[in-house]
């Protein structure tokens, strides 16, 4: 008799899936949010797709080994197909199931809370403050209209240490320090969202220092006679519109990835942009050799400075309509 020299058909069905599942327990270990014995349960109802995929794939492979004539024999192509084809499925369903829970249980993803206020009589006598914001990464909101020094209020996970408020008099000079650090080294998002009021009565000479995230600084009616933003990477809002109590020197500086800069119309505007900077879109400003001036520029009493460095991907400075 002929010897039978036919290869045993393998089917990688079963390594598959060990290595999905044991996929889903490494994702929680990255992501301890993440429970993967929920995620089974509120899409067990799709485990019959991987008896139709593989049941599928072994049709596709009796009738490919019928058309070219030979036994089946070696790799069990289509239900290996089949699997690979329901492990993409729960790929789509696990980021399904991760953008659901950060809509629903976003206020539930802040671990912590804190607010902490600098009240006007807490100055002692400051005719002016200097205030230095130090914040890793995350939002930062900041505006005025406090009838307080300054109303703060944090919320942020376990990836971040309580921030700190410290308030001291320095000369005729008051010295705020609101600042913040990592307790723990965190792979993956973290929130972090500072919401702060200062008051419009005091001048301001502000310093802000972000690694990384989103700032929205709000700046009219504020007194701020001088701000300095440095910022790793993100995106900036910076309104500056309204009138001014005094002149206003702005430099920001960083690797911001935009820059959205407002500037008002009844004010005089002196914008320089250098050192790497990408697109330059400017709404009712003139370029002069550079530098962007307004039609207000040497007319009023007091006027913005603005200096923008660092290797930014794209500036707008939008005068007020």
């Amino acid at each position: 008799m002929p010897q039978d020299d036919r290869q045993p058909r393998t089917s990688l069905v079963v390594p598959i899936l060990l290595i999905s599942l044991g996929g889903l327990f490494l994702f929680h270990n990255w992501y301890p949010s993440f429970e993967p014995f929920q995620f089974i349960k509120e899409h067990w109802r799709y485990w019959p797709l991987i008896l139709i995929l593989v049941g599928l794939g072994k049709i596709w492979d009796a009738s490919r080994n019928r058309g070219n004539g030979q036994p089946s024999n070696g790799v069990a192509l289509g239900s290996t197909l089949g699997v690979v084809a329901f492990v993409f499925v729960v790929i789509i369903l696990l980021g399904h199931y991760q953008r659901t829970r950060h809509h629903n249980d976003r206020n539930a993803s802040f671990a912590r809370h804190s607010s902490q206020v600098v009240e006007t009589r807490d100055l002692q006598g400051a005719k002016s403050v200097a205030a230095t914001l130090r914040m890793g990464a995350g939002q930062l909101n900041l505006e005025g209209g406090s009838a307080h020094l300054l109303n703060a209020d944090f919320h942020f996970d376990r990836a971040w240490d309580n921030p700190t408020v410290d308030y001291r008099l320095v000369g005729d000079q008051g010295i705020l320090d609101v600042q913040q650090d990592a307790e723990s080294l965190k792979f993956g998002p973290s929130d972090n969202t500072w919401d702060l009021n200062f008051t419009n009565s005091v001048p301001l000479d502000l310093h802000v220092d972000m690694g990384a995230g989103q700032g929205n600084l709000k700046l009219r009616d504020m007194d701020v006679t001088n701000l300095e933003l440095r910022m790793g990477a993100g995106q900036v809002q910076l309104d500056l519109t309204g009138p001014r109590k005094s002149d206003l020197n702005v430099t920001v500086k960083g690797g911001v990835g935009q820059a959205t800069i407002r500037l008002p119309k009844d004010v005089g505007v002196s914008a320089h942009a250098a050192g790497g900077i990408g697109a330059v879109r400017t709404e009712g400003l003139n370029n002069n050799g550079g530098e962007y001036r307004n039609d207000a520029y040497g007319k009023t009493p007091h006027k913005i400075t603005l200096d923008v460095q660092g290797g930014i991907g794209e500036i707008e400075l939008l005068q007020e309509p």
